[in-house]
């Protein structure tokens, strides 16, 4: 039996890979997969793919370039979701800010630096024309931690998948003024390169076990009452994210990627664009 450590966030995409393990698809393929859920999201991950601490990661597309860029040895195998992210921009309920023109100059909360919140942050002050030299953060690690920052007025925007957030804006903790989605594919599976040189093959049966799953999974009977059983969502926000959502089974395509480059190089986020075999393993 081989040993794959892996790690993703606790959310809604990732319950495929959790119906795979409890029905012992990839034990049957002789792997051991180990999961561990990381809430703090893709700056995390991408530490512990450095770290060894994790042999794969279901990450953001655009956290793992930056990382890959910046030194972490590993690389993308596959695009896992091939619709783009929908991130919620949120204040504190009883926040004055009403429109996301409003946050212009203002401090936005972020997981760490690094995590899609931080980079989404950029691509969002982009969008709205705003100077992105002048933005400014403060870490807080968890959901938790971005509750108690905006309540206390430590910051004061939160962005987050805005379907994962939003029984936080139902209970009136958060009001969501906008959202944000990525110009890209969100999530991507990422493993460290010492994992693919010596354990490809055990690699490519994972990606062929959870591309079954994946492929069959919105057709799976009350699979909308499962995940809204799961994840403490109501069942009609889950059918619109189930409708808005769509997994992949294939490999990042090289114009993806230069999208992804292009933006974090226009940004300022990486100094210089990658040759694609640098950022991703074909199989």
């Amino acid at each position: 039996m081989k040993t794959i450590k892996i790690t993703g966030v606790p959310e809604h995409f990732n319950l495929p890979w959790h119906f795979a393990i409890e029905e012992d698809a990839f034990r049957e393929r002789g792997i051991d997969l180990q999961w561990t859920d990381t809430p703090e999201g893709t700056g995390k991950m991408s530490g512990m793919l450095r770290d060894g601490e994790t042999d794969i990661a279901i990450i953001l597309t655009e956290g793992i370039v930056k990382d890959i860029t910046a030194g972490n040895p590993s690389r993308i195998v596959q695009t896992y979701i091939a619709t783009p992210l929908i991130w919620g921009i949120h204040v504190a309920a009883d926040a004055p800010y009403r429109e996301i023109s409003d946050l212009q100059n203002t401090k936005a909360a972020i997981s760490r630096l690094g995590s899609g919140s931080h980079l989404m942050s950029y691509v969002n002050a982009r969008r709205e024309g705003w100077n992105t030299e002048a933005l400014t953060f403060e870490t807080v690690n968890t959901m938790d931690g971005a509750v108690e920052a905006l309540r206390s007025g430590k910051a004061d925007y939160f962005m987050w998948e805005r379907f994962m957030t939003k029984p936080l804006v139902d209970r009136g903790v958060f009001r969501r003024v906008g959202d944000c989605p990525t110009p890209w594919p969100c999530f991507v599976i990422a493993v460290r390169n010492e994992v693919l040189e010596k354990e490809g093959h055990v690699i490519k049966h994972i990606l062929d076990v959870i591309n079954t799953y994946t492929e069959d999974f919105k057709q799976i009977p009350s699979i909308d009452r499962t995940l809204a059983n799961r994840f403490d969502q109501k069942p009609e926000d889950i059918r619109e994210w189930l409708s808005l959502t769509r997994w992949s089974q294939s490999p990042m395509d090289a114009k993806t990627l230069e999208t992804v480059q292009e933006q974090l190089l226009e940004l300022g986020l990486i100094p210089e664009r990658l040759p694609f075999d640098r950022i991703v393993k074909s199989y």
